[in-house]
């Protein structure tokens, strides 16, 4: 096993790690917006380990490489807006409005 796999499995593991924390986080989260804040980590550090993962395993400028860079930008950067109109959306429906 070289370097590069060590890594690459490294990365992984970190990614899925991250992901079930994150679960686990919104399991046990008390409200609705203690459960988002969880989202975080599942929406940043996951996308990008995955990606560069990816991108060590395959060349960077490969068709993977160049799709998973593409997608976790995506994520990284919607994730936000996401959770924004998440709990917009759970406060209309707590309160009645939005205010």
């Amino acid at each position: 096993m070289s370097a590069t796999d060590i890594l690459v499995i490294s990365l992984l593991a970190f990614g899925v790690a991250m992901e079930l924390t994150s679960v686990l986080g919104i399991l046990v989260g008390a409200d609705i917006y203690a459960r988002l804040h969880f989202t975080g980590p599942a929406s940043t550090f996951t996308p990008l380990a995955l990606a560069v993962a990816v991108a060590i395993q395959y060349w960077v400028f490969s068709q993977a490489g160049v799709k998973a860079a593409i997608t976790a930008v995506l994520i990284i950067l919607l994730g936000p807006a996401l959770v924004h109109a998440t709990a917009r959306a759970a406060r209309v429906r707590q309160k009645g409005e939005l205010e």
